[in-house]
């Protein structure tokens, strides 16, 4: 999935009290972050998706959408979003992908259950995916660490020749690898 682009897409979601139309080509030109989650009204889940929310003004700061993904339909997002003071506080895109089809696209479907993994993926503006997370069921992500690939992700892309090495944070050096550092690292 790594240097893939992503597939084609269309897309019911619910955003700030409206439903509205999400495609691939509204991501075109942007970072973007695919937030996939097995199911609404569950357990881990509440609170990546709120985590997120607390970090998502940082996130749009860098210029980065946030599109969390389920197989739940756009409806059933509204309904959590109204009954849950968690789930209440998020302003990003929440997609509802009942088909499966986003979530086969990005392989995160759990074929015979319906339900996706918890995929994490890093959308450069070429709509390139530039990092991915998979984790299982009982693992809960953490939104601050998202950030920081994001960070490095962009610090790549804005600066060649250059990589960010183990436990970068924005502002720290980073490597431009060549002979000289061969083996000295």
């Amino acid at each position: 999935m790594i240097n893939t682009k992503i597939k084609p897409f269309t897309a019911s979601a619910f955003k700030n009290g409206d439903f509205t139309e999400v495609t691939d080509k509204d991501i075109q030109g942007k970072w973007a972050v695919f937030f996939f989650y097995p199911a609404d009204f569950t357990f881990v889940c509440p609170t990546e998706l709120g985590d997120l929310a607390d970090k998502y003004e940082e996130f749009q700061k860098r210029g980065v959408e946030i599109y969390s993904v389920s197989t739940d339909t756009h409806f059933t997002h509204k309904a959590w979003h109204d009954s849950s003071d968690t789930i209440g506080k998020i302003q990003y895109t929440m997609i509802g992908d009942p088909t499966g089809e986003i979530t086969r696209n990005f392989e995160v479907m759990r074929e015979g259950q319906g339900l996706a993994d918890r995929g994490t993926f890093v959308v450069d503006p070429e709509g390139v995916i530039q990092a991915m997370e998979i984790t299982a069921e009982g693992i809960g992500r953490d939104a601050e660490d998202l950030l920081r690939k994001v960070k490095a992700a962009q610090y790549v892309a804005n600066n060649p020749g250059e990589v960010c090495p183990a436990a970068w944070k924005e502002g720290e050096e980073t490597l431009a690898p060549s002979l000289d550092l061969v083996g000295k690292i």
